[in-house]
C-alpha cells in the first residue's frame, strides 16, 4: 500500500471540485515527485472514470476525493426563506433557481463502487469520517485511505474508523472547511496549531492544508509534524488547473483585498474572497448543504458568463496573492527547494 512518506516532493495538489482540479494538474505535480488528488465532488461517474483512465500510466501515484453525504438537513424552512432571498440574484442573472433536492448524495455509492471496481492508489474523504465498511472496502482492494481532519475529535473518529493517514485542515485553508457537520462553525484554529494538537493525540501520518503557500509555510508544517502539504490556492492560476477566468484574474486584483468564511453559495463553510454576495447574503445562509448549493449553482454558472465575480464563489486561503502563474510542475518544484528539505517532526518535538 501507498506511504506517503516516499514522495520525492512532499507535495500534493489538493482535491478543488467544481473546476480547478484537472488530470493535468495531478500529473504535472506527480510529474515534479509529488502527488495530487481528482476532485470527484460534483462529477458523475463517468466523468470521474474518464479523468482516471488519463492518469492511469501516465503517473506512478494519484488520489481521489469523495465527498461524504450527510442526513438531510431538515431545514426546510430555512431553504424556503433563502431561495425567497436569491430571487433578485435569479433576476439580475436571468436564471432559474430549482427546486432544492435535500436527499441528494452527488452519487457517493456509485462512485465508491468504480474505486473499488477499479483501484486507484489513494482515496480521501472530505465532510465526514470514511465509514468503517467503506474503509474495509478499498483496503481489501489495497487503497490507501485519508481522511479530512479539523479537530482532534475528529481525527480520533477517523482513526477508529481505520483511515490511514489524516489531512489536517486549518482554519486558513481556501474552499470547504473539512468539518463533518455542516453547522460546525469555524473555530479560527491554524494548521500549525491544529497539526500539533493532533500530532500529540495521534501516530498517524498527517498531511498539513490550509494557508501553505512558500517554502517557509511548507518547512514549518514538517517540522510541526505532517508528512507532507497538500496545496490548493498556489495552483489556482497555474496553466494546468481548470480556474476560470474571472477567478483566476480575481486573485491578482486589488479590489478583492480579504477572505471570509461563509455558507452562502453552498451552505457548508468555506473561505473564499469576499465579494458582493457574500455581504449581501451570508447572514441569512443556512447550513443546508447540499440545497443551499443548488440553489446557487445556476447563479454561479451565469455570473461566470457574464464574467461577474462579484457572483462567483472566488474560493482561496489567505496565501492567495501568493499564487503564481508558472506551470504546476515547476511551483512545487520552486515550493520545495525555498523549504531546504526539512526533517518532519523537529517543530513538534521542540
Amino acid at each position: 500500500m501507498f506511504d506517503f512518506s516516499e514522495l520525492r516532493l512532499p507535495v500534493i495538489a489538493a482535491p478543488m471540485a467544481g473546476g480547478p482540479s484537472t488530470p493535468e494538474l495531478v500529473a504535472a505535480v506527480a510529474s515534479a515527485g509529488g502527488t495530487g488528488f481528482l476532485a470527484a465532488g460534483y462529477k458523475t461517474p463517468e466523468t470521474l472514470r474518464e479523468q482516471i483512465e488519463r492518469l492511469r500510466g501516465e503517473v506512478p501515484v494519484f488520489g481521489v476525493n469523495l465527498f461524504v453525504p450527510g442526513p438531510p438537513s431538515d431545514r426546510a424552512e430555512e431553504v424556503a426563506a433563502y431561495l425567497a432571498e436569491l430571487r433578485g440574484e435569479a433576476e439580475r442573472y436571468a436564471a432559474k433557481l430549482p427546486q432544492p433536492d435535500p436527499a441528494d448524495r452527488d452519487r457517493f455509492e456509485e462512485k465508491l463502487d468504480l474505486l473499488e471496481r477499479e483501484p486507484v492508489p489513494i482515496v480521501s474523504f472530505t465532510f465526514g469520517p470514511p465509514p468503517e465498511e467503506v474503509v474495509r472496502r478499498l483496503h481489501r482492494v489495497g487503497t490507501h485511505v485519508v481522511a479530512s481532519v479539523t479537530t482532534v475529535d475528529e481525527a480520533l473518529h477517523a482513526e477508529r474508523n481505520g483511515a490511514d493517514t489524516l489531512t489536517v485542515q486549518g482554519t486558513e485553508a481556501g474552499g470547504h472547511r473539512a468539518t463533518f457537520h455542516p453547522d460546525t462553525p469555524d473555530d479560527e484554529v491554524s494548521t500549525l496549531e491544529l497539526l500539533v494538537r493532533v500530532r500529540a493525540a495521534t501516530e498517524l501520518p498527517l498531511l498539513a492544508a490550509g494557508g501553505i503557500s512558500d517554502g517557509i509555510d511548507i518547512a514549518n508544517a514538517l517540522r510541526a509534524g505532517a508528512t507532507a502539504v497538500q496545496l490548493g490556492t498556489a495552483f489556482l492560476r497555474c496553466p494546468e488547473a481548470g480556474t476560470n477566468g474571472p477567478h483566476k484574474d480575481a486573485l491578482i486584483d486589488p479590489r478583492f483585498a480579504e477572505t471570509a468564511v461563509t455558507r452562502a453559495f453552498s451552505g457548508r463553510n468555506a473561505r473564499g474572497l469576499r465579494n458582493r454576495f457574500i455581504a449581501e447574503h451570508d447572514a441569512i445562509a443556512p447550513a443546508a448543504y447540499p440545497e443551499v448549493n443548488q440553489l446557487t449553482k445556476p447563479l454561479r454558472a451565469a455570473a461566470a458568463a457574464q464574467a461577474d465575480q462579484d457572483g462567483l464563489a472566488l474560493w482561496a486561503g489567505t496565501g492567495y496573492r501568493e499564487a503564481g502563474d508558472d506551470p504546476a510542475g515547476r511551483i512545487a518544484t520552486r515550493l520545495w527547494e525555498e523549504a531546504g528539505s526539512p526533517v518532519p517532526g523537529d517543530f513538534a518535538r521542540n
